[in-house]
């Protein structure tokens, strides 16, 4: 019994954050929903917070945990190889997260679109700002084996890398079908890695 109140508890909760976001959701419809009592809810969760994050946490942690792991790696090879696979490791990593995505787009679809007001609201920023460190530290590189790197402007850069971010997630956000999401990423990599290529000079 207890199993399938939170069940019910969860799934009223994921359709109403969906459909109003994170602020816009109420408890009390969720409950409703759910047809179980307020006292039995709190039995569960002490908040809206709460619950919304335990639709979310397990995801966005191993979207974010995979992340940094592909930059500590990268950061971790010889200069030379670092020119090397720059677009391999780039690719697989976007490639790992975008069949992750799809395994849970109506989590990532929370995350990305519901939820103002919670910790998750900055979750792309926070890609971004990891990416731009990242890209500051490969830019270093680049100078250090005498390549110079037209990419001189951390505004510029930031844009840049929020628009890759922002093109990755519009697949989620508008239900691209996985087959034609896995193909639009493939051009978005061709077309990033040459942009990439020709600003920073390698």
């Amino acid at each position: 019994m207890g199993e399938n109140t939170l069940q019910a508890i969860l799934t009223a909760a994921k359709a109403e954050f969906l459909e109003k976001g994170f602020r816009g959701a109420s408890l009390r419809n969720i409950v409703k929903t759910a047809d179980v009592t307020t006292g039995a809810f709190y039995g569960y969760y002490k908040s809206k917070e709460e619950l919304f994050d335990a639709l979310v946490s397990e995801q966005a942690e191993h979207m974010m945990d995979t992340y940094v792991r592909v930059q500590n790696d990268f950061a971790a090879l010889m200069p030379e190889e670092q020119i090397e696979s720059m677009s391999g490791v780039s690719g697989r990593c976007m490639e790992e997260m975008l069949e992750y995505t799809y395994q849970y787009p109506d989590e990532f679809k929370l995350i990305l679109c519901c939820s103002e007001g919670t910790k998750y609201e900055d979750f792309v920023h926070d890609m971004v700002e990891i990416e731009v460190e990242a890209t500051h530290k490969f830019n270093e590189v680049l100078k250090g084996l005498g390549i110079e790197s037209k990419l001189v402007n951390p505004r510029l850069e930031h844009i840049l890398i929020s628009g890759m971010f922002a093109a990755f997630f519009e697949m989620v956000i508008h239900d691209m079908p996985v087959t034609e999401a896995r193909r639009y990423l493939q051009d978005l990599r061709l077309f990033y890695t040459a942009g990439w290529q020709r600003i920073m000079g390698f």
